[in-house]
């Protein structure tokens, strides 16, 4: 069976990417792209390197053009998929790549997006351990899937097997992120100009106000089976000059008692056998270039006992598993695909 496919946000870098990843896959057809400002033009004019989707032109963002397909994806700017998923009832599966439907906690969307809240559906990031288990359960046979927020769910993904181990102490979690500007969207922004962000770093959203925080705090307290309360964040990210990429380095204390082959084992209990999730050997780290194109989170562990903290770094593709690749993943389990289909591990080089 293949299955028809509509993406609203076509013109943007996530729905391009969602796209990109999608024209490869051989059970899907794609059908419709929508935009705003853009419809009517050609999609190719506005993503010129989806030389095979030529022949799509960009129609209206309206429900009545996206339903009648098996499969629609939204890529829209936060706060603007609920206008739109409840009136697409009718639609066998919806996956929402914006952040209207990942929070449960209707106060955490009220003090870090503000506007309608909208029902939490199944939140696609498949290998974030839950409980006793992992996300991926909840995902298949899911009709409505949340794509994460890359920040959050590339620091959930670093933490989440030392909070459900018990080996760490989640209250006094620091996370610094290395981010490409693509994650802010194509609109045009001044400080997202060229001449703005090469040749320097800038921090945004310093002090606990970048939206991502609360997605975190849900993600973690999932993975240890607390309340989202007893976790606590700095999180702060940094822009710098690549178009891709996030470099998260996480350091949280070391529980009491815990000794170093508790620590590591806990990661790579987490993480065995998994594809798209792979720990790194001992004292080696990635690099965001390791993973660029492709839908892989690589992590490098580190104990430092000085400090009595462990240290993970995590390099992800914002584009691919930050948001389009974990999508397609999502879907490929929801709808019973081999869960790699149309995703690679290999990155681009160089």
């Amino acid at each position: 069976m293949t299955y028809s496919v509509a993406v609203s946000g076509a013109s943007g870098y996530a729905g391009g990417e969602i796209l990109r990843l999608l024209a490869a896959h051989p059970d899907i057809e794609i059908r419709t792209v929508t935009a705003h400002s853009n419809a009517g033009q050609p999609l190719i004019q506005h993503q010129p390197h989806l030389r095979s989707l030529a022949h799509l032109t960009l129609q209206d963002t309206t429900p009545e053009i996206l339903a009648g397909h098996d499969i629609v994806f939204l890529a829209l700017p936060h706060g603007q998929s609920g206008q739109y998923t409840d009136a697409l009832g009718s639609v066998p599966l919806v996956i929402d790549a914006g952040a209207d439907h990942r929070l449960t906690s209707k106060e955490s969307w009220d003090a870090f997006y503000g506007g309608d809240f909208h029902e939490p559906w199944a939140y696609g990031v498949p290998e974030l351990p839950v409980g006793e288990g992992k996300q991926r359960a909840n995902l298949r046979g899911a009709t409505r899937i949340a794509a994460p927020g890359c920040n959050a769910s590339t620091v959930s993904l670093s933490l989440a097997p030392g909070v459900a181990a018990g080996v760490i102490d989640p209250g006094d979690i620091v996370s610094v992120l290395a981010v490409g500007p693509s994650g802010a969207g194509k609109s045009l922004k001044t400080n997202l100009l060229g001449s703005e962000i090469l040749g320097t770093a800038n921090p945004y959203a310093v002090g606990g106000t970048h939206r991502h925080i609360p997605e975190i705090r849900q993600a973690l307290a999932a993975a240890s089976g607390a309340e989202a309360d007893g976790i606590r964040i700095s999180f702060t990210p940094v822009l710098v000059p690549m178009s891709r990429g996030i470099l998260a380095t996480s350091t949280a204390p070391i529980a009491e008692g815990v000794t170093d082959a508790q620590i590591r084992d806990a990661w790579e209990s987490a993480y065995a056998g998994e594809t798209f999730v792979q720990l790194l050997p001992e004292g080696q780290f990635p690099r965001t270039a390791d993973v660029l194109g492709a839908n892989t989170a690589l992590i490098g562990l580190a104990i430092d006992r000085a400090a009595n903290r462990v240290t993970v770094v995590t390099a992800v593709d914002n584009l691919v598993k930050g948001t389009a690749g974990a999508a397609i993943q999502s879907m490929n389990i929801a709808l019973g695909f081999p869960e790699d289909r149309a995703l690679s591990v290999n990155g681009v080089a160089p």
